[in-house]
């Protein structure tokens, strides 16, 4: 890894995070300050849920209407989901414009006169993007720690709240993995960002049409949401290492894949 391009990135990408950061902040702050007017109305609130199919809950992750009145569970079904789709989003916008903003941007022929070598290249980058995929969702998890104690009316389970934290990482760090090995398929230099918001929506509208609906339940296999388990209201809640071994053997795949394509492609300067 070369420590000046790599912070040469960190600087380029630092607005962009900073962004990411605020907004989810703000969302989860917002959210969360709202639990216990929730929690007030309890009574209103469970009339209202026994008129609404338990399918369309569970695909937020909701196996028992009384979860959302634990602080866990509330943050559970409205934050979680900011994270694992918004972070998503983030995480393969910024995996697959990050080698190829070089060509589109026509500063290829800049970076390469530098005594660099591919492999250079590619690793301090793609260590850019794990290391912003990281300092996002720590910030998420910072934010929806303090929210929670802040609005909490009891004990919550930090274990589940960690577990939870850590699947939409491993989520967030599967799809921009999938960015990066896109973007070096692509032979013409171009922004594949529109693309990549599209890819992550359709797999999150697979894994949503496979909780509601029965005859689809095998389709959300397909979908990397499948894969994290989002009811950390169930007992013994916890990593599974099936899960785990999917996202990092999956991302380690696709990251190895991307490098050995990466040193072989033509660049266009």
């Amino acid at each position: 890894m070369n420590l000046n391009l790599f912070l040469r990135e960190m600087r380029r990408n630092a607005m962009s995070l900073l962004l990411w950061m605020a907004v989810v902040t703000l969302l989860i702050s917002v959210t969360m300050s709202m639990y216990r007017t929730f929690i007030d109305n309890q009574s209103k609130v469970l009339g209202m849920m026994n008129l609404i199919p338990k399918s369309a809950l569970q695909f937020k992750g909701v196996s028992n209407f009384n979860d959302l009145f634990s602080v866990l569970g509330f943050y559970a079904v409205n934050n979680v989901i900011y994270m694992m789709l918004l972070g998503s989003i983030y995480s393969i916008i910024l995996s697959s414009n990050i080698l190829l903003k070089e060509e589109y941007g026509k500063s290829a022929d800049f970076l390469l006169s530098w005594p660099l070598t591919r492999s250079d290249v590619f690793i301090s980058k793609m260590s850019v993007f794990v290391l912003n995929v990281f300092l996002l969702n720590l910030v998420a998890t910072l934010a929806g720690f303090i929210s929670i104690e802040i609005v909490k009316t009891g004990p919550f389970g930090i274990k589940p709240f960690l577990v939870l934290s850590l699947y939409t990482f491993l989520l967030n760090l599967l799809f921009g993995a999938i960015g990066l090995f896109i973007s070096t398929l692509i032979r013409k230099p171009k922004s594949i960002t529109t693309f990549s918001i599209g890819l992550v929506l359709i797999m999150y509208f697979i894994y949503t049409l496979s909780k509601i609906t029965e005859s689809a339940s095998k389709l959300g296999y397909l979908s990397p949401f499948k894969y994290a388990d989002m009811d950390a209201m169930k007992p013994g809640y916890g990593l599974e290492p099936w899960r785990v071994l999917f996202f990092i053997g999956l991302s380690i795949l696709l990251l190895v894949s991307s490098f050995r394509i990466y040193k072989r492609k033509d660049i266009y300067l």
